[in-house]
C-alpha cells in the first residue's frame, strides 16, 4: 500500500511534476518547518480512522489537496474547531506559510502532508472524509500535459470512495479549459450530485469559502473563479 511522506522520504516522487521549493525562506519560516512540521505531520500509518490523528476526538475529518499559502485551510480550521483538517502541499514555501497561520491563530486541529496527496488518498480508509477541497489545481494547459492534471476519472472515483455518505467535494478553478475538463469527469460519476440550482451559482462564493491570495490575483488579472460543490449521494 502506498505510504504518505515521512521525514526524509518522498514516495511517488517520480509522479510529481510541480515545484517543491521557491525563493529561499526567511530564518523564522525555516524554523517553523524544522520545529513545527514534524509535530503536525500526517502519521506514517494512515490505515485507521484519521479522526485519531489530532490528539483529541474530532467530529469529522476534511482534506484539502494543494492548500497553496494555507489561507483557506487555516480559516476553515479556525471556523470549525471540532473538525480535523488534513492539508497536502508539496511546495515547501506554502507549507511554511500555513505553519505561520497555525502558530498565529494557535490552531491544533490541522495535520500536514508536505508532499503529493496521491499516496495518502490511496491509503485512507473509504468513507473516512466528510469534505474534500481541490481549490485551483494546476491546469496544465498544454494538451500533452493533460495527463498531469489532478482531476481525472480515476481520482474522482477515489474521492467518491473516500467521502462519507452526504460528504462534499469542493472544486475551484479560474481556467475555462480546465472547467470543461472537470465537469466532464465529475458529472460522469453517478454518485456525485452538483448542489447548485443555476449556472450563476458557480460564480457565487459561499460564505464559508474564504478568498485566497490566488483568487484575488486571478480576479485582478481578469480571470473569474468558478466554485463547484458536489455531494455524495
Amino acid at each position: 500500500m502506498p505510504q504518505p511522506r515521512i521525514p526524509g522520504r518522498i514516495p511517488g516522487d517520480q509522479l510529481f511534476f510541480g515545484r517543491r521549493k521557491g525563493r529561499p525562506l526567511r530564518a523564522g519560516m525555516q524554523a517553523l518547518l524544522d520545529t513545527r512540521l514534524p509535530a503536525l505531520a500526517v502519521p506514517a500509518d494512515v490505515a485507521g480512522d484519521p479522526r485519531g490523528w489530532f490528539g483529541r476526538q474530532m467530529r469529522a475529518v476534511w482534506l484539502e489537496i494543494g492548500f497553496g499559502g494555507g489561507e483557506h485551510l487555516a480559516w476553515q480550521a479556525a471556523a470549525n474547531p471540532d473538525v480535523g483538517i488534513v492539508g497536502c502541499e508539496p511546495f515547501m514555501n506554502g507549507v511554511a506559510s500555513l505553519l505561520r497561520h497555525l502558530e498565529n491563530d494557535r490552531l491544533d486541529n490541522v495535520r500536514i502532508l508536505a508532499d503529493d496527496a496521491r499516496p495518502l488518498a490511496a491509503a485512507l480508509p473509504a468513507g473516512s472524509l466528510e469534505r474534500i477541497f481541490v481549490l485551483h489545481p494546476d491546469p496544465w494547459p498544454k494538451r500533452r500535459h493533460h495527463f498531469r492534471r489532478l482531476i481525472q476519472y480515476a481520482s474522482i472515483a477515489r474521492f467518491h470512495e473516500l467521502l462519507a455518505p452526504g460528504g462534499e467535494l469542493r472544486i475551484a478553478t479560474d481556467d475555462p479549459g480546465y472547467l470543461t475538463w472537470i465537469l466532464a469527469r465529475v458529472t460522469a460519476h453517478p454518485g456525485l450530485r452538483w448542489t447548485g440550482a443555476r449556472l450563476a451559482d458557480w460564480h457565487a462564493r459561499p460564505d464559508d469559502w474564504p478568498e485566497t491570495r490566488y483568487e484575488a490575483k486571478a480576479r485582478s488579472e481578469g480571470r473569474d473563479p468558478v466554485y463547484m460543490r458536489f455531494q455524495k449521494v
